[in-house]
């Protein structure tokens, strides 16, 4: 069964459920639609699609109530002011005709989807993003719209596992005979005999400590990470890599690989140790929270157009701020309005594929 298949079960499930959008939905419960295969859906029902000329208020109307029919939801006579709009999926919708995207009267959730939807100039759709807060706060380039948390590295050499177990919840994921990994993708959501023990992980990756790659440049930091998140997938013995730039970058593992070339670490918009759930599916009863995540910080230095990994640490989203050094505080100001880069809606849904 391929994505477009999957989300159109859980459409048959919504159907069947007879629920209204404003009812709440268990996240990576049966009718919850993960955000990378409610893209896939909205593209391809939404695709083609003209909303004929209207004043923006009601084309926004329009749009919504198209969501509403490919998702399976009954179209409300009209659409109460909630926030989200579509409560029980926590998303909003936004039809961009051009790539200034402003948002009313609060501040960016970090948890919350946006579905942004483009027509070209005669209203015929002919894209649809699915991104959350989290992605869309670093588009602001006046700085003024931020919330994140920070923290520190202090020894750049050291070598350790802060963590000498799984959270809890997560241990009760992790199968006694973890499958071969050299078939699937670092990207795919994790199954319960998928799952690797966070000690495991560790001496897998701690050969990758003394090794170096070319260094892209000092204004490429992506592509850093997108080289060392390379070398992380082949050491945990995946065929090949892939990246979609979704957090954890290696989902399938529930694990975030950072390099910290500088002793600042961004950790976005949600605390390590949150226990908020994650959009992942259920595995089983377990549902995966932020504090699950394994945390792989590699430490490097530059030079000679070299990067050289010089430490690693894996530690628990749970134990994250036990090991490193929270500073800054939480940061939130708010501005409604930013600047959707030309290529926004170029964005490959699968994945960017090495």
């Amino acid at each position: 069964m391929n994505n477009l298949e999957c989300a159109r079960k859980q459409v048959e499930r919504i159907v069947e459920s007879g629920l209204s959008i404003y009812e709440q939905i268990e996240i990576g419960g049966d009718l919850w639609i993960p955000s990378d295969l409610l893209e896939i859906l909205l593209q391809a029902e939404l695709a083609g699609h003209r909303f004929e000329a209207a004043a923006l208020r009601t084309r926004s109307k329009l749009a919504k109530e198209r969501v509403c029919q490919a998702l399976g939801y009954p179209v409300p006579k009209s659409f109460k002011k909630t926030r989200p709009r579509f409560l029980g999926q926590n998303f909003d919708t936004y039809v961009q005709g051009a790539n200034n995207l402003q948002i009313w009267n609060e501040e960016l959730s970090p948890s919350r989807r946006y579905v942004l939807i483009r027509p070209d100039s005669e209203g015929v759709v002919q894209r649809v993003r699915v991104v959350s807060g989290t992605d869309l706060a670093p588009l602001d380039g006046t700085g003024k719209l931020t919330r994140k948390f920070q923290a520190r590295v202090g020894d750049f050499g050291k070598v350790s596992l802060a963590s000498s177990v799984d959270t809890p919840n997560l241990i009760r994921a992790i199968g006694p005979v973890p499958e071969s990994l050299e078939n699937r993708s670092p990207i795919e959501f994790p199954a319960m005999a998928s799952l690797r023990p966070i000690r495991q992980i560790f001496d897998l990756l701690k050969p990758l400590v003394g090794q170096s790659f070319e260094d892209p440049g000092i204004l490429q930091e992506r592509n850093r990470g997108g080289r060392l998140h390379g070398m992380v997938s082949a050491a945990l013995g995946y065929g090949g890599h892939a990246d979609n730039g979704k957090f954890p970058d290696i989902r399938h593992q529930v694990l975030e690989v950072k390099l910290q070339t500088s002793p600042t670490i961004d950790l976005g918009a949600i605390s390590p140790d949150s226990g908020e759930r994650m959009e992942f599916p259920a595995l089983g009863c377990i549902h995966i929270q932020h504090q699950d995540v394994r945390y792989a910080v590699f430490c490097g230095s530059v030079a000679n157009a070299q990067v050289t990994i010089t430490g690693l640490t894996l530690v628990t989203g749970r134990d994250f701020l036990n090991r490193f050094e929270r500073f800054g505080g939480l940061v939130i100001n708010k501005k409604y309005q930013m600047h959707l880069p030309t290529n926004f809606f170029d964005h490959n849904t699968e994945g960017i594929v090495d």
